[in-house]
């Protein structure tokens, strides 16, 4: 299982100041994107998950430019969510420097022409985002007569061509059941928060999920990169 550090641009800049070596006063602070990008690639981070917090409010791709730096300082996949919510959204980013991206739930699951327009353009490349929490999906304004499960929404979209899925709970911890269920449809699942100790991270990996994405607990030092990657190995 891969752990996928996650960083915030808001302005250009990371949202959280990454200093590693607060606790012992070495070292010097940054947030700059593409500098913590690099430390956490040089720890061996595999890929780096990038949340244009800009871009989700626009409704389009912002941080262009520090997407690009990013891009430039490292050589592994960057995965881009905010703001990605159409095929031309998804071109802006590739352009970029992005090699995946992710569309939210709302944008592509009841717009079928959507959703293969951005299968045209990112193929296997593309994930859909969803908070798996039930009232969350239960209160989603659908068209549809009754609102799907979890397993039904995912089904849907796995069986019109999505291959990765970024699941959210709210910061609640997973439910393993549930990821379990899910990765046995033979799809790509990420988890995006929730994880708050090292240790959360083995339930994880033994319920089929390929990725964990973990932001502001490393920025903390809440969870160690290092120690989380050998844990999920």
């Amino acid at each position: 299982m891969q752990v996928i550090p996650s960083i915030d641009i808001q302005g250009g800049r990371s949202r959280l100041v990454w200093w590693p070596g607060a606790g012992a006063g070495q070292g010097s602070p940054t947030d700059r994107p593409e500098r913590i990008a690099r430390a956490f690639v040089e720890s061996g981070a595999p890929v780096i998950h990038l949340v244009d917090l800009d871009g989700a409010k626009a409704g389009q791709p912002v941080s262009l430019s520090a997407i690009a730096e990013v891009a430039r300082a490292v050589a592994v996949p960057l995965q881009v969510a905010g703001g990605v919510d159409g095929p031309d959204q998804v071109e802006l980013c590739f352009a970029a420097g992005a090699t995946r991206v992710v569309v939210p739930l709302w944008a592509v699951v009841e717009d079928r022409a959507r959703l293969d327009a951005c299968l045209a353009v990112a193929g296997d490349w593309l994930a859909v985002g969803l908070d798996g929490r039930p009232e969350r999906l239960r209160d989603y304004p659908w068209k549809r007569f009754l609102p799907p499960t979890l397993d039904e929404v995912v089904a849907e979209l796995a069986a019109a061509g999505v291959r990765r899925f970024v699941l959210s709970h709210g910061g609640k911890a997973p439910d393993l059941d549930a990821l379990a269920r899910l990765s046995r449809l033979g799809i790509d699942l990420l988890v995006a928060g929730g994880v708050t100790s090292v240790g959360s991270l083995v339930g994880l990996a033994a319920n089929g999920v390929s990725g964990v994405i973990v932001g502001e607990a490393l920025f903390t030092g809440a969870i160690d990169f290092v120690s989380a990657t050998r844990a999920a190995a």
